[in-house]
């Protein structure tokens, strides 16, 4: 991956957030019913893996936003697993374009999120994601609390 800080729609196909944790989310109210969607997170700027199977992880806190977002449906089970509240980690993130008769466009988003269980989709026209630190080399794909801290 091309070192960068910040992304947008079109690098869509460069990126991955297999196993990004989510620290938390928020709706910022924008005009027609829409909203800012911003995500929190944890992005895996790079899997540093080896020949004997292990790996290491450059890691950075991110601010994930995807913009005009609408019909958002969330579905996160905490309930039926038998471990505690962490932060949820994404299986990735899935789009499909979507042509309106107008000519617009826009996309379904599907987040699957593979722990705990869950799901959340909406539809918006793209994101920008930018990190908030560079990126630290760790032994795993979550970074702790101190580490996600700027001027750390």
């Amino acid at each position: 991956m091309i070192d960068k800080s910040e992304w947008t729609t079109a690098d869509f196909e460069e990126l991955s957030w297999h196993d990004c944790h989510v620290y938390g989310f928020s709706l910022a109210e924008r005009e027609h019913g829409t909203a800012e969607l911003v995500f929190d997170i944890d992005f895996i700027v790079e899997w540093l893996c080896r020949d004997d199977g292990t790996c290491e992880f450059r890691v950075a806190p991110a601010t994930l936003t995807f913009h005009s977002a609408h019909v958002l449906r969330f579905e996160l089970d905490y309930g039926t697993p038998t471990a505690g509240m962490t932060p949820f980690s994404l299986a990735g993130i899935e789009r499909d374009e979507v042509r309106y008769p107008t000519g617009d466009v826009t996309f379904n988003w599907r987040l699957p999120i593979n722990w705990p269980s869950g799901l959340i989709t909406f539809e918006s026209p793209g994101f920008t994601q930018a990190l908030r630190r560079a990126p630290i080399v760790s032994g795993t794909q979550a970074l702790g609390a101190d580490q996600r801290r700027i001027g750390q």
